[in-house]
């Protein structure tokens, strides 16, 4: 059975869709849910000079990261309230290598995840976080489709 699952959330009710299916995962195995989301570092286009200040930088930053943080919890306390262990974490850098990084360096046994259902030009030019992730790690890999309602939610 499985000890821990890590659950990358993006924030969206997409990626909450694998919530009823951490719940029954996690409760028949009793294994510990990690909730993870990502902050990926912030590009700003340019043209010659800097248009935002380091602290600026920094601010906006910390903004990310405290609505991470509350986000987190809320799903959290659902998993707590529902007698799932959930811890969350918080990680900065590009989604599919931290999450990958993360995931291979805990220890982890499951990765739930709700596939966007990117295809064609969409898919080339945004990628898929879920196909990277299946590339580079031999970590079993639950993906659930989310289906056009959830989308249109």
């Amino acid at each position: 059975m499985y000890k821990k699952i890590m659950v990358p959330l993006d924030g969206s009710q997409i990626a909450e869709c694998v919530i009823p299916h951490i719940e029954t995962i996690a409760k028949k195995s009793a294994a510990k849910v990690e909730l993870v989301t990502v902050i990926e570092p912030l590009e700003i286009p340019t043209r010659g000079q800097i248009a935002i200040s380091d602290d600026e930088i920094k601010q906006i930053d910390a903004e990310g990261k405290k609505e991470a943080n509350k986000y987190l919890d809320q799903v959290s306390d659902r998993l707590t309230k529902a007698g799932i262990k959930a811890e969350t974490v918080i990680l900065s850098g590009r989604a599919a290598d931290r999450l990958t990084r993360y995931a291979i360096n805990n220890e982890v046994d499951l990765i739930i995840m709700a596939t966007h259902g990117r295809s064609g030009i969409s898919k080339l030019f945004w990628g898929s976080v879920a196909e990277k992730i299946l590339r580079a790690t031999d970590i079993p890999v639950l993906l659930i489709k989310t289906t056009t309602s959830e989308m249109d939610s």
